[in-house]
């Protein structure tokens, strides 16, 4: 199940990057005034239209059933003892994710997606390092990071690092969102995009 929500990610975000390819003769820099819920860097609220939303380090963002935001993103040989695999780096990723449903959120590490460029010889994405590769959850490995599962309450803010193991050569990455709900429906799709500096 975990891997066909990927692969429904990955093609999503390169039909958004196809889609905000921009028409001839324009300039991929200017502004043309219109948000259509893409939230560009600095708009600060962002929220999902016609079932998308792009977000950058800094925006809150609103779901169904929470707010989130990206406060920070590096990448380093070391997180608190774990070290990436060969040709492999870690991605630290700091989110803070507040309950706004009416009830408390089961919470999965894992609702929260790595992904990078496209054109990778590897994987485009990546589960965070407290999942093992049989689908099992691992122990964090340090107090700041955000466990495999936890529940917020109504209207409980929890911040902690996601960490991930990532390409060595990658530089530039997203976090992905997608809503599920009970009867198993999807509802819409956020990236908060970003590039992580080196530690």
């Amino acid at each position: 199940m975990k891997r066909l929500l990927s692969l429904t990610l990955a093609l999503l975000l390169l039909l958004s990057l196809a889609a905000c390819g921009g028409g001839s003769g324009s300039d991929s820099g200017s502004d043309s005034g219109s948000d259509s819920g893409s939230g560009s860097a600095g708009s600060g609220d962002v929220r999902a239209e016609d079932g998308y939303a792009e977000a950058r380090i800094g925006d809150l963002v609103h779901s169904y059933f929470m707010d989130f935001s990206v406060n920070s993103a590096y990448t380093t040989s070391d997180y608190h003892g774990h070290t990436a695999p060969e040709g492999m780096k870690v991605l630290v990723v700091n989110m803070t994710i507040k309950n706004t449903f009416n009830e408390s959120l089961p919470m999965y590490d894992d609702d929260f997606q790595g992904q990078w460029s496209a054109s990778s010889e590897t994987d485009e994405f990546a589960w965070p390092i407290t999942e093992a590769e049989d689908g099992s959850d691992l122990e964090v490995v340090s107090e700041e990071q955000l466990p495999a599962e936890y529940e917020l309450a109504v209207n409980e803010t929890r911040t902690g690092d996601l960490v991930f193991d990532v390409p060595a050569d990658e530089k530039d990455f997203s976090i992905s969102h997608l809503e599920l709900f009970d009867d198993d429906s999807e509802g819409d799709t956020f990236f908060v995009f970003f590039t992580a500096e080196e530690q």
